[in-house]
C-alpha cells in the first residue's frame, strides 16, 4: 500500500526533458553559487578534507580498506551536500544564504532526511566491506600499500580481480545513484515522502540515461581528480558538485504542485 501510494506520489509531477549536453550547465550554475557563496561551500569541503586524511592515515597499512573508503564516498557524497543544497535553494529564491543556512540544514528536525542518510550510510559501509572481502580473498598476495594494490590488483595481467572490482563496484553504485540523483535536493525543498522522491530519481535515470550517465561520469572524474593532489582539490570539487547537483534537481523536475518546505 505504501509503495503504491509513493508511486502515485511520484506521478503526480512531471520530470522535463533536457539535452544530451545539459550536465555542462550544471556545473556552470554551480560554479557560480560557489563564487557567489564561497564560505559555505569551501567549510563543507575542508570537512571532507580532512576526513579523507583521517580516512587515509588510518587505512595506510591495509589499504584494502582505504581502496573500499574511498570509493564508497561516492555513495555517501549527496548527503555530505545537504547543506550547500539549501544555500543553492535560498539563493534560488532570492533569500539570504549564509553559512547559518547550510547548517540549519543539518538539524535533524526532518525524520526523511534521516532515513535517506543512514540508508546511504549503510549503502556505502556494505560496499566498504564487500570491498575488502573481495580484495583480502581473492588478491594473490598481500595489500597493504597502494603500490601493492597497483602492482597486485590493478596491473596483475594474470588474474581477473581488478576487473571484478570494478564490475562489482558499478553493480553497487549504479542503483544508488539512481535512487539518490535527485532525491535529497527534492527532500530538502519539498514535501514528499521519502519512497516518491526515489521513485522521481529513477524516473529521471530512465527518462534521460544518456544525459544521467553523463552526468554520473563528470561526477565520477572530477570527484578523482580532486582526490590527487592529497586530496585538496576536494575541497572545490565538494562543494562544485554539491550546488551544480541542486540545479540538476530543478532542471530535471517540475515540483511546482508540491507544498514547499519552510
Amino acid at each position: 500500500m505504501r509503495t503504491q501510494k509513493a508511486l502515485q506520489e511520484s506521478r503526480s509531477f512531471r520530470v522535463r526533458s533536457i539535452p544530451l549536453l545539459r550536465p555542462l550547465g550544471w556545473l556552470g550554475r554551480g560554479w557560480a553559487d560557489l563564487l557567489r557563496r564561497p564560505l559555505p561551500g569551501l567549510l563543507h569541503g575542508l570537512a571532507v578534507w580532512a576526513g579523507g586524511l583521517f580516512i587515509a592515515w588510518f587505512g595506510r597499512d591495509q589499504f584494502w580498506l582505504l581502496a573500499g573508503a574511498f570509493s564508497g564516498f561516492l555513495l555517501v557524497a549527496p548527503i555530505v551536500a545537504t547543506g550547500l543544497y539549501a544555500v543553492s535553494r535560498a539563493l534560488h529564491r532570492g533569500q539570504t544564504a549564509s553559512l547559518g543556512t547550510a547548517l540549519r540544514a543539518w538539524k535533524p528536525d526532518d525524520s526523511r532526511l534521516v532515513v535517506f542518510g543512514l540508508l546511504l550510510a549503510l549503502a556505502g559501509t556494505g560496499w566498504v566491506l564487500t570491498s575488502a572481502s573481495l580484495i583480502t580473498s581473492f588478491a594473490a598476495q598481500p595489500v597493504t600499500r597502494p603500490i601493492d594494490f597497483l602492482r597486485v590488483v590493478v596491473v596483475n595481467d594474470s588474474s581477473w580481480l581488478f576487473e571484478a572490482w570494478l564490475a562489482l563496484g558499478a553493480v553497487m553504485a549504479a542503483p544508488v545513484f539512481a535512487s539518490s540523483v535527485v532525491a535529497l535536493p527534492m527532500l530538502l525543498d519539498r514535501k514528499v515522502s521519502v519512497l516518491a522522491a526515489v521513485y522521481t530519481s529513477w524516473r529521471v535515470v530512465m527518462e534521460h540515461p544518456g544525459a544521467m550517465a553523463l552526468w554520473a561520469a563528470l561526477i565520477m572524474g572530477l570527484t578523482l581528480v580532486g582526490m590527487v593532489p592529497g586530496l585538496l582539490g576536494l575541497v572545490v570539487v565538494v562543494p562544485w558538485l554539491a550546488h551544480a547537483s541542486w540545479h540538476a534537481y530543478r532542471d530535471l523536475v517540475d515540483t511546482s504542485g508540491l507544498p514547499e518546505m519552510p
